[in-house]
Parts: C-alpha cells; structure tokens; sequence
C-alpha cells in the first residue's frame, strides 16, 4: 500500500506499475529463451581509481551531475550517501529504518529510487534533504534498478528483468536474460550505458551487458583481480556496483565495502 501520499506522477506510476509484477512473474515463466549470436567477452582493463569508502556495503552506484550516489546495504546499517563527483567528498547521508535492507538505486530528477531487498518497497527519497517522500510496494524481491528517460528496469535476482514503460501508464515488459540461449541467473546492480544494460551477476567477478529489448547478452566483461589478496579484509564481499560518467563517458565500478572504484575500459578476448 502506498504509505505517503506525496509522491510525484513518476511514483504514481510506479506504483501502478509494481502491482503488476505478480501476473507478470507467472506469464514470464512460461517463455522460452531464444537463440542468440556470438557473445563478445572483455577482460576489464583498469585506466583509473578513485579511493571509496570501505563502510560501504555497495548496492546502488550512480552518477548524476556532479554528485556520486551510493545506496549501502545490511539490516541495520542501511543508508543512502551523496558524495561529490570526483572529488568524493560527503555531501550528505541517510539512515534507513532497521527493517530495511536497501538495494539499487537511480536517480530520476529530484527524486531517488531506491529498492529494498526482502521488504518488497520501492522507497521514493527527495534528493536534497534524502528524505522519504513516498513508498510503493512491489511484487518480488528488489535488487537492482536503472533508468534512461521514461524507461525504467529493475532486477529481483533471478534470469528475468523487467521494463517499466513511464510513459505508457507504468506499463510492464518482463524480459528473459538468456547467454547463448541459456537463463542467466542473480542479475544484480543494473546501468544503462550506451544503449544496454550492464549488470552484475552476484557471486561471480562478471558484468553482463544486455539487449535491453531481446535480453540477448551481448557481452560478458570479466573483472578477476581488481583487488589484491591485501586489500581484501575479512567482511570484503563482491563485485558489485556499475556506474556510468556521462561527461566523460566513462564507466567506474565497485564492491561490497571495497577501498577502491575503478574505471575500466574493455579489452576483447582473442580466443573467444
């Protein structure tokens, strides 16, 4: 149920939207992966670090403006931070209430969107003050989300995405994400970038790039190594968080309470 009801046009419709994920859920089951062409796969090459803030157990990474935004997860430890864009300094943050575990996140003008993992709400936060400003349930889990003008995607940790048309009533498109054919499962953090969807694959050290229109992968980028044995502490979790600089068209990703974000170029593999 909606527990605010200060939300603006884009919340209602999300709302709208999200009721619908149930039906959508069992349809979506019922389709069949379809055959794909070659996947093209990439060893992440590093061409920069910024230093992180290892507190940060990284769900959500986004880059709007001159601002980085960072959802951080865990009960209890639940937050929303804005740092300044390179520079990284705070700017501001938020604690979530101890019942949520927050998840991904964007940023649609003055609003952010921000999924929480087993709670099933999409919480709707005023980008200045990071206050909450609407909520709206949803119909799975929440993991990872991202948008490009009146198209929104999130994920639920399955081999299914979902489309939300903003535009067209909150209308929903579930789409299979299938690597030569087969389910790709644990999408997490998703980006938009240039035309397709990035997304971590939790557990593993790879980014999947995505036809947002078929969910064909169309690339796997593989990452092993970013951090050294040394840098690695004992609560260091994965890779996780895909953010993209549009200024500099520049693509930066990070981990679970990791001390480093790397910006990474794409080096194709020859024997692939």
């Amino acid at each position: 149920m909606m527990t605010n009801t200060r939300l603006s046009p884009v919340g209602i419709v999300l709302f709208t939207a999200f009721l619908w994920l149930l039906l959508v859920r069992q349809a979506v089951a019922d389709q069949q992966p379809q055959g794909q062409g070659d996947v093209a796969h990439f060893n992440g090459t590093v061409l920069a670090t910024l230093p992180a803030e290892r507190r940060n157990f990284t769900q959500g990474l986004y880059i709007h403006g001159d601002e980085l935004y960072v959802s951080s997860g865990l009960y209890g430890q639940s937050a929303v931070r804005v740092y300044s864009w390179p520079g990284l300094m705070l700017l501001r943050e938020a604690a979530l209430p101890s019942r949520f575990f927050a998840e991904g996140l964007t940023v649609i003008k003055d609003r952010i969107y921000l999924l929480t993992w087993r709670a099933r709400q999409l919480l709707i936060l005023d980008s200045e003050s990071l206050a909450t400003v609407g909520t709206a349930s949803i119909g799975s889990e929440g993991w990872g989300i991202t948008h490009h003008e009146s198209s929104l995607w999130l994920s639920d940790g399955t081999d299914r995405i979902y489309h939300i048309d903003l535009a067209n009533g909150g209308k929903v498109r579930p789409i299979n994400v299938t690597l030569d054919g087969r389910p790709v499962k644990w999408l997490n953090e998703l980006e938009y970038i240039r035309g397709r969807i990035w997304a971590n694959v939790w557990q593993s050290e790879n980014i999947v790039i995505i036809n947002p229109e078929s969910g064909a992968v169309e690339g796997v980028v593989h990452l092993d190594g970013l951090l050294t044995s040394e840098e690695r502490y004992a609560d260091t979790d994965v890779l996780n968080g895909i953010a993209h600089d549009p200024e500099q068209d520049a693509v930066w990703v990070t981990g679970k309470r990791w001390p480093t974000l790397f910006r990474i170029g794409l080096q194709s593999q020859p024997d692939r």
